[in-house]
Parts: C-alpha cells; sequence; structure tokens
C-alpha cells in the first residue's frame, strides 16, 4: 500500500477513456478497485510529474487536469504510475500547470527552461519553436526580420502604439454581412450574428496628433507595409 501525490489528466468532462470504456470522475470523491494495478493494463492511471501527463494526452487547455492521491497498491513504468485507489483533490488551473511544466517564466509551451516562449523544449526566450537555444528572429508584416521579439519589446514603435485607440466590435445581422464576410465566416448563418470589426474614428485623429519622431517609429518597423498597417490598425499613414 502506498500514498503518493500525484496528477492525472482527464477529457473536457472529467472523463477518462480507456480501451473505450468511458469512466466519470469528480472533484473531491475517491475511487477504488479490489483488482491489483498494472500499468497499461488496469488501474487508475497517473503520472507523479505534470509534465509526463502530456506524454498520453494532448497539451490542450479543454482537458481538466487534477492533483490526486494514490491511496491502495501502486505500480510503475517510470513516468506513468497506476493505483487500485485514488482520490482526486483539486483541479489545477490552466496557469498552475504552465508553471508547473516549465522551470522558465509566462511560457505557453512545455518544458521550457527559458522565458516566454509559446514552443516547447527551449532553452532560450521569446521562441515559437522547439528545441532552441537561440532567440530568433520575428516575422513581421508577414516577413523575416532582423529583429527579435526582444528588439520589438523595446522599440520606440511598440511603445507609441502601446496608445493607439482600440478598434470596435459591432455586432450584425447574418442578412447585413457582405458575401466576403459570409464567405470568411460561414459558421454566422447558425448563429445568426456576426461581430464586424469596426475602425474607431479617434484612430486617425491619433496618427495626426502624435510627433514625426513618433510617426518615424512606427514607419521604420523593418518591412513595414502600410496597407498591412491600415488593415490591422485602421490608420492610413498617408493622411494627416
Amino acid at each position: 500500500m502506498g500514498r503518493i501525490k500525484g496528477y492525472k489528466v482527464f477529457g473536457p468532462g472529467w472523463i477518462c477513456d480507456p480501451a473505450g470504456t468511458p469512466f466519470q470522475y469528480a472533484v473531491g470523491e475517491t475511487y477504488e478497485m479490489e483488482e491489483v494495478p498494472i500499468v497499461c493494463e488496469r488501474g487508475f492511471h497517473f503520472c507523479e510529474r505534470a509534465v509526463d501527463c502530456f506524454n498520453y494526452y494532448g497539451f490542450d487547455p479543454k482537458n481538466k487536469v487534477a492533483e490526486i492521491e494514490a491511496l491502495g497498491d501502486i505500480d510503475s513504468d517510470g513516468s506513468k504510475s497506476c493505483t487500485n485507489k485514488i482520490h482526486i483533490i483539486r483541479e489545477i488551473p490552466w496557469k498552475e500547470i504552465l508553471d508547473l511544466v516549465n522551470t522558465g517564466n509566462g511560457c505557453t509551451g512545455m518544458g521550457n527552461s527559458g522565458n516566454w516562449n509559446s514552443g516547447d523544449w527551449n532553452s532560450c526566450s521569446y521562441s515559437s519553436g522547439c528545441f532552441n537555444t537561440i532567440e530568433h528572429k520575428m516575422f513581421l508584416f508577414n516577413k523575416l526580420s532582423d529583429w527579435t521579439y526582444h528588439d520589438w519589446i523595446r522599440s520606440d514603435a511598440r511603445r507609441v502604439l502601446s496608445r493607439i485607440p482600440h478598434r470596435h466590435l459591432k455586432p450584425v445581422s447574418y442578412d447585413s454581412m457582405s458575401d466576403m464576410e459570409k464567405e470568411a465566416n460561414p459558421e454566422a448563418k447558425t448563429t445568426g450574428t456576426f461581430l464586424r470589426i469596426v475602425d474607431n474614428p479617434d484612430v486617425q485623429n491619433w496618427w495626426r496628433s502624435i510627433s514625426d519622431e513618433d510617426k518615424k517609429a512606427i514607419l521604420s518597423i523593418p518591412n513595414f507595409n502600410k496597407a498591412i498597417f491600415k488593415e490591422i490598425t485602421g490608420v492610413d499613414v498617408d493622411k494627416n
């Protein structure tokens, strides 16, 4: 008999589906079986390290993750264990999961020792890839630039753009949508509504109001493309 704490992943409805046989779990409950547990054959499976759980489940925030306690007999193959008596202690928020599976900070991936990575197993920072040791260059205006994300964060352009007025989302009925909007958003036919991005009239006034130096900082962003900039922000840089 053992008493070990660990981690277990479930489907979105707290259901596990071993060998095609769904089993419903609930937080706070204890589950027990008489058989001796054998990994991958029978028992309530779990991992002693949170990161190992995702060898068997997709790294998906729609899944539920819980802290558990194994209270019965335990069998283990190293990364996976099972028991014949398990208690579901609590649900672990996804943000806490990210902290558990990374040694770096602010990561949305898994296994990162660097910070602010959206990919997996990076020892550098600001990477969206996997197994990287150096911070890579980033895409700007759909083209690879000579800037890293760290360069962008420290740039004058980002400082200036942090003050830009936000665009609005306006609900419109399906019948009021353009043919292009209907083609790009087929789900709107079912929901009956669509959120259309509406330019904030203050955006162009904001552009007129900023200094020439601040405008230069934006126009100097690598690969700057005024058509893409207008599409995303609503600002026409040719109008004063």
